[in-house]
């Protein structure tokens, strides 16, 4: 039933910055009228925020090759659950996402089983190993929406800027994990007192600075479109700000993980909470929050990377990295605006606009003629994560057990409700 009227709702706009009382009506599967006040008939809202639906950039799923981790239909469940209506896929799996043929089998499985949106990423060079790149050409006209090899940093320059070269021709965007790979090698936290007590391998800030240089430097020379998939030291902020104010067509986003966690949250070597890249100090997750505020920062995303049991069950230095974060995106982001440092147009600016509009989605927006992916939630209600009942296959969250609020009460995809029995 994509036909649909929802009234006394707090409407957030991310693109206008507002929250109003109002209601939507939805029509054909695409938001047709939007009001302010009251409207008798339809959905009653009970006075809870409706929002665009959140579109989540770096979403993993392990199909194909992992699908004891997560598959299509999981991964839709709990994005459903969280209120995300679109995920942007990485192509790090087991085959990566190499070739047109593995491109449309990962599109026809999402199609076939996933609830909500998906727009897949491809992989930058064959294999994800950086020796030779893909069919940039071929892979866009089958539908990949940017490209990226994740976390295997392409070092060789030389490869990198032909790959951009050619990527700017195409206008295709190009997503960089910001790390310098011989720093970064084998460390599990971020060097300092900490890591030192700990006796675990450690990284620099400054490899990340290092990365998110050289990047800049090559998107210069190139022109290409490019998108730092996460930022999370205030050592690498000045460079991506002189790039912006140059002009250039750069991008960046940042884990809800990094902007709600630091380093010593991994304690006595929680492997929960061991990430790719690492948790940082304090200070760190601080200027996160600020470079997000002030735009410096364009995107908040899960980076949802689920690990089974085995995987995370081993010394820390072994784990493996990673968190899921679908159903666990929306209550963690609200704690920054609980703390008063975001407000609500703020959050779906970076969670569901400037995503959107990055990464080629019509979605993102409340306006008439946008799709009608929504999410209605009450930011205030209180609960206790028990991991053990999110919808995804793995169940590694760092949040396990943490009082969070905010629930999603209901979620629509093209105006048709997939999650939540509001009524």
């Amino acid at each position: 039933m994509t036909n649909a009227l929802l009234h006394n709702a707090r409407l957030i706009d991310p693109e206008a910055g507002t929250e109003t009382s109002g209601w939507i009506r939805v029509e054909g599967g695409i938001i047709a009228e939007i009001g302010e006040g009251s409207r008798a008939g339809g959905l009653d809202c009970n006075g809870a925020c409706l929002a665009p639906g959140i579109v989540d950039v770096g979403v993993k799923v392990g199909e194909p090759g992992e699908r004891h981790k997560e598959s299509f239909r999981t991964a839709g469940l709990a994005a459903a659950a969280g209120g995300v209506t679109t995920i942007i896929t990485r192509p790090d799996t087991t085959t990566p996402i190499d070739t047109p043929e593995v491109l449309e089998f990962v599109t026809r499985r999402a199609r076939d089983h996933a609830q909500v949106r998906v727009a897949p990423m491809a992989a930058l060079t064959k294999a994800r190993e950086g020796r030779e790149m893909v069919e940039i050409g071929f892979l866009r006209d089958a539908g990949a929406v940017a490209f990226s090899d994740g976390d295997a940093v392409l070092g060789d320059t030389k490869v990198l800027s032909r790959c951009m070269t050619y990527a700017r021709s195409l206008g295709a965007l190009i997503v960089g994990h910001p790390q310098e790979p011989i720093l970064s090698a084998g460390a599990t936290v971020t060097s300092g007192k900490f890591a030192s007590l700990r006796g675990l391998p450690a990284v620099s800030p400054m490899a990340e600075r290092m990365g998110l240089e050289r990047d800049l430097a090559l998107a210069e020379m190139t022109g290409v479109a490019y998108h730092a998939d996460q930022i999370s030291t205030a050592a690498a902020l000045p460079a991506l700000t002189r790039a912006k104010l140059a002009g250039l067509d750069v991008t960046a986003g940042v884990s809800i993980h990094h902007l709600t966690l630091n380093e010593l949250d991994v304690g006595d070597y929680r492997t929960f909470f061991k990430l790719k890249p690492p948790l940082r100090s304090e200070d760190d997750r601080m200027a996160m929050v600020e470079a997000v505020r002030d735009g410096t920062i364009d995107v908040i995303c899960s980076m949802h990377t689920p690990q089974d049991e085995e995987s995370k069950r081993l010394p820390f230095e072994a784990a493996a990295s990673g968190a899921v974060g679908l159903e666990t995106l929306l209550p963690a982001a609200l704690r920054l605006f609980h703390s008063g440092q975001l407000s609500l147009a703020d959050l779906f600016r970076v969670m569901s606009l400037n995503p959107a509009r990055r990464f080629g989605q019509a979605s993102g927006r409340l306006a008439p003629g946008a799709p009608a992916d929504l999410v209605l939630f009450d930011p205030d209600a209180p609960f206790v994560l028990d991991r053990a009942k999110l919808q995804s296959k793995s169940k590694n969250t760092p949040f396990d057990l943490a009082r969070m609020q905010g629930r999603v009460l209901g979620t629509w995809v093209g105006g048709e409700r997939i999650y939540g029995g509001i009524s």
